[in-house]
């Protein structure tokens, strides 16, 4: 998959948004991305939740991307360089080091984080849209800005490609 093709939405999974997972999955616009994490179930029961949820991310016709480096028949997979397996690689970033060992591990796109305040970090720091910008605008492979993101921020960033947790479901 080359950056011009990869999805401008991405919704991605966490506990506190599970419940609502399949109905947020069924409301992304069709060709949209999601990102499985789930990282606070035991393997066997992450590896049922996976299956299920990207049954109905392939239902909107949506890129299903694995956190971990597991072959689980997703399209690829998302986090820190070193942790990057095969098919779409996402990395994770929070900074311009970041970005550029993101680069060398040849990541086909970046999820550049937090962009706004956000409830995975609370009282964290961020980058703010200026910080964004300047970070992003240096990349040359897609970034996806993450952290405190929905509609209406993405719109006050005027940045195309964005992820949220609980912006989208």
């Amino acid at each position: 998959m080359n950056g011009q093709a990869l999805p401008l939405i991405w919704l991605l999974s966490d506990a506190r948004n599970d419940t609502g997972l399949e109905a947020g999955l069924r409301a992304l616009p069709k060709g949209s991305g999601f990102v499985f994490r789930h990282y606070h179930l035991d393997p066997a029961e992450r590896r049922r939740r996976f299956d299920e949820l990207a049954a109905v991310a392939r239902e909107g016709g949506h890129v299903v991307v694995l956190s971990g480096d597991g072959d689980w028949g997703a399209d690829g997979h998302y986090g820190p360089t070193e942790c990057l397996g095969g098919g779409l690689r996402l990395a994770t970033a929070h900074d311009g080091e970041e970005i550029e060992a993101a680069l060398k591990a040849k990541a086909d796109g970046i999820f550049l984080s937090p962009v706004f305040p956000t409830a995975s970090h609370p009282g964290g720091a961020r980058l703010g849209a200026m910080g964004f910008s300047v970070l992003a605008q240096q990349s040359p492979v897609p970034v996806i800005a993450l952290g405190g993101m929905n509609a209406e921020r993405a719109r006050e960033l005027n940045w195309p490609r964005w992820g949220a947790i609980d912006g989208l479901s």
